[in-house]
């Protein structure tokens, strides 16, 4: 039996975080699971984590659409 993977947070930068979603999702689709202006309004790497640094709720927000993100990664993963 193969353990379970469950995605975490651990050694995860914010940095990193907001790239891979920015990659993988882009910033339309985070913008609607986030609406923040920093995805809506001219999205940068470099803008959207001056306010997420300085606006826990959001950084949440997004923490939990990275941890999202990566289970239905693992999830498609294992059904292949």
């Amino acid at each position: 039996m193969k353990p379970i993977l469950r995605p975490s947070l651990y050694g995860m930068t914010l940095e990193t975080i907001v790239t891979q979603l920015s990659e993988s999702l882009g910033w339309g689709a985070m913008a609607v699971a986030v609406p923040v202006r920093c995805f809506t309004y001219d999205p940068s790497i470099k803008s959207s984590l001056k306010f997420l640094r300085r606006t826990p709720w959001a950084r949440e927000k997004v923490e939990q659409l990275y941890l999202q993100h990566a289970r239905s990664l693992v999830d498609k993963g294992t059904h292949d």
